[in-house]
């Protein structure tokens, strides 16, 4: 996974990360960016993403199994790098809740990823604590914006999966 921290993104990307930062830009893109994902995925056969393509982030498509419905469901998000597989935050752009994603991870860990084209069956596990801090800090130097979606969850704990390949 070729892997742009902030610091060595483009001026594009770098405005785009930071834009997303702000309240301004978690007003813009929660209620979007998802579509925005699921219109550039579908044209891409799944192998792109909006925030991949806008921000340069390391996008994964995830797909889980409903918890309460059972269906697939298709959600991008920023990959994080780990030797296991990838690793994906639930900062759910600093919400009070975590993401519907996590509560059908917890009810069924089995997943399939697509990164970089390549979709491979994964089983998520949530990170132990040492690796979790590893995790984040490798997050921020991607997206510096989730030291502000940590403030504003407020007293939430933001979980961190990593999703072994199978």
């Amino acid at each position: 996974m070729p892997v742009e921290t902030f610091d060595n993104a483009n001026i594009l990307h770098r405005a785009m990360r930071g834009l997303a930062a702000t309240k301004a830009g978690r007003v813009l893109f929660r209620p979007t960016a998802h579509h925005l994902d699921q219109l550039v995925s579908k044209l891409t056969g799944g192998k792109r993403s909006f925030a991949g393509m806008a921000a340069g982030l390391p996008t994964v498509i995830l797909t889980t199994t409903g918890a309460k419905s059972g269906k697939p469901r298709t959600v991008a998000l920023l990959g994080i790098p780990h030797p296991d597989g990838v690793a994906v935050v639930a900062a759910n752009y600093g919400d009070a809740r975590h993401p519907g994603w996590y509560h059908n991870l917890k009810a069924n860990p089995a997943a399939a990823v697509t990164l970089d084209g390549d979709t491979w069956d994964a089983t998520a596990r949530l990170a132990r604590p040492g690796e979790r801090e590893e995790i984040w800090a490798r997050g921020v130097d991607l997206y510096p914006g989730l030291t502000k979606e940590r403030e504003w969850a407020g007293n939430r704990e933001i979980e961190t999966f990593v999703l072994e390949r199978r």
